[in-house]
Parts: C-alpha cells; sequence; structure tokens
C-alpha cells in the first residue's frame, strides 16, 4: 500500500535528481530488470514506463523485485539492527536458503523477536521474506518454458513436494498441471497497482487479477477444470493487448478496453459483467441502482454477490460500484486499490467512457 506517497511524477523526478529527501521512504522496483532500488540509486536511470514505486521494502519484494546490489534498499534499515543486517546479509549470500525458525534460534537469534523487527522495517517477516524470494525465482523459470525441476532448484526447494505445496499455495494449482500445449496461458506483468496475472486463450482473455487477490487460487482451480486442465504458462496476443490498453489506462491515455473476454459465469452473473461494462470510466453506481438498470430491482444481493465475483479485473470494472450509503465496500483486490483506481478515473470522467 502507497496511500501516502505523492503520484508517480514526483517520485521519478525524485529519481532522476537522486533527491535524498526520499531516502527510505519510497523505493522504485525497475520492470525491465526486476531490480529494487531506493531512489538515490547511483545506476543508470530506467525509463518512466519501466518503474513502479512503492513505500516499503516489502510491498517491492512482494511485487517480485529483488534488492540492488548497488544501493542496497534494505541496508539502511539493516544497519540500525545488528540482528536485521546479518540476516539480511545472509538472504543476499544464499537467496536459496530454505529458512526455518530453528536456523534462526541456531544462529543466537529470538523468532518473535526478529519477526517484529522485520515486520517493523519491512511490512514482512524474515522467513516470509526468504520464501518470496525463493518462489518468485521458481516462478520466473516456469514462466520462461523451464522445467519444473529447474523451477524448483531456482526456488530452492530441495523437495518437489515441497515446492509443488509452496506454489500451489500461492496460485491454487502444483507447478505440474500447467501443460506446455496448453489451449490457456498465463503471465504476469507489472502495473503500477502491483503485479497482475493475465490468462487467455489465442483470441479471448479469461482472467485478469492482482496476483495476491485471496480468490486468486480458488479461480485458477475453476479456470483450469472448464479447460479440462489445458493450462499452462506463456503470452498470447490477448495478453499482450490488455497489458499495453493498462499501460494507456494507468498513464492517463484512454480508459477503453476492447479485448475480447470469455465470461466464466452464470447467465445472471454474465448479464451482471456485461452491465458493468457499460459504467462510464470516472461513474459510481450503487448495487440498487445497478439493479434497476438491469430490471431487476429485487435483486440488490444477487447483483452485490455477482459483482465480488468479477474475475476480470479494471476491464470489467466492478470497482465502479459502491455501497448505498457512499461507502467502498469490499474489493477483491484490496480497497486501498479501488480507491486508486477511482481516484485515477476522475481524469476521464468528462473525456471518455466505456461503450455500451
Amino acid at each position: 500500500m502507497r496511500l501516502d506517497l505523492p503520484d508517480d511524477d514526483v517520485l521519478y523526478a525524485a529519481l532522476l535528481a537522486r533527491d535524498a529527501a526520499w531516502d527510505g521512504r519510497a523505493f522504485v522496483g525497475v520492470t525491465s530488470t526486476g531490480i529494487l532500488c531506493r531512489l538515490t540509486c547511483p545506476a543508470r536511470k530506467p525509463k518512466r514506463e519501466n518503474c513502479e514505486f512503492f513505500d516499503t521494502i516489502g510491498a517491492g519484494i512482494e511485487a517480485g523485485f529483488r534488492p540492488c546490489k548497488r544501493c542496497h534498499p534494505m541496508q539502511p534499515a539493516a544497519q540500525a539492527d545488528p540482528a536485521v543486517q546479518a540476516l539480511i546479509a545472509a538472504l543476499e549470500a544464499d537467496p536459496s536458503r530454505r529458512w526455518r525458525e530453528g536456523d534462526l534460534v541456531a544462529l543466537g537469534h529470538d523468532p518473535s523477536t526478529i519477526r517484529r523487527a522485520f515486520k517493523r522495517h519491512f511490512g514482512m517477516t524474515f522467513l516470509e521474506m526468504a520464501r518470496q524470494t525463493r518462489l518468485h525465482a521458481g516462478l520466473t523459470t516456469l514462466a520462461q518454458d523451464g522445467r519444473v525441476i529447474d523451477a524448483q532448484l531456482d526456488a530452492g526447494f530441495s523437495s518437489g513436494a515441497a515446492f509443488r505445496a509452496a506454489f500451489a499455495r500461492h496460485l491454487g494449482l502444483p507447478p505440474g498441471a500447467f501443460q506446455s500445449d496448453a489451449l490457456l496461458k498465463a503471465d504476469w506483468f507489472q502495473t503500477p497497482l502491483g503485479p497482475m496475472i493475465a490468462v487467455s486463450d489465442t483470441t479471448h482473455l479469461h482472467l485478469l487479477e492482482f496476483t495476491d487477490r485471496k480468490a486468486l487460487p480458488t479461480e485458477l482451480k475453476r479456470l483450469n477444470k472448464a479447460c479440462k486442465g489445458s493450462l499452462g504458462f506463456g503470452r498470447l496476443p490477448p495478453t499482450d493487448r490488455v497489458q499495453a490498453q493498462l499501460d494507456d489506462y494507468f498513464h492517463g491515455r484512454s480508459a477503453l478496453f476492447d479485448i475480447p473476454l470469455a465470461l466464466h459465469g452464470t447467465p445472471f452473473t454474465c448479464a451482471v459483467w456485461d452491465m458493468l461494462q457499460t459504467l462510464p470510466a470516472g461513474s459510481i453506481y450503487s448495487y440498487s441502482e445497478i439493479a434497476r438498470r438491469m430490471d431487476r430491482p429485487d435483486s440488490t444481493r444477487a447483483i452485490a454477490r455477482a459483482n465480488g465475483a468479477n474475475q476480470i479485473a479494471i476491464v470489467i470494472p466492478c470497482h465502479r460500484v459502491m455501497g448505498a450509503d457512499g461507502s467502498l465496500t469490499g474489493y477483491g483486490g484490496g480497497l486501498w486499490r479501488k480507491q486508486k483506481l477511482i481516484d485515477l478515473e476522475r481524469q476521464y470522467a468528462t473525456t471518455e467512457s466505456i461503450p455500451a
């Protein structure tokens, strides 16, 4: 979450100027390299479109970035705490190591003290940081058509069962469930609000979600069942297309999406999703207003459930629906993202609308 940071233009200017005022207060992930840096990093500055900004180191690591070896973004916090400094050095020296609480005890650390220290400095525990670092290495290997055993080793798992279990917790399916010649293929890309996963066939987009959405494992299991297990890693044209259109959307160029969608839901649920796509960018509606627009005034709760079941984020704009009292209510990607999307779309309120 980065609600207390200024907009990306201010942060990018600070990055170009190596403004020390932002040192430790904001961090930049470079999507072209996968590196997380301080804004004062001496390395060559990335292009504006390749930058994603974070208010904590933990948020950057969760998004899949690895710490820069030139500016050492974790070092300032580590220097203030010798125990944290030692563990960060150990993690950087051996990022594939499988850490346990017993390892911390063996090094003379109290696990609860270390847990609190890392939460305070990085927004995650040391064991969570180590696990994320290892698993992202494996996911990258699989996305590049690597073998499962190679992904397992890149992720630092000596046990195939342990790797499959960790993978399943993250995506809901073991790596062996993903086929090389699949009809549907999944790939990741970065956005200003965090990484997203897209699943498409050669012509249609089937799923678009933030990778930390709690319902993602269930959605992928359901999708895998619907396509009779023909789900794999890779990139097909609809994923390229939605990434390009999302880039336009986040950078204020256009809020129009015209990717063909494959909707997996009941006829009523699909009708709700179709209705959501008619809501103009920058507008806000209540569930009861959607019910009236559909001539189903007694179906407010069913519409709310259909809204929550949406698995194509942003393109099907369920974030434009609020409670009758104006409250944000639930959003699978997190209420902070819903607020950011609403704020972003204000610029589109009088210029564009999504066609009916």
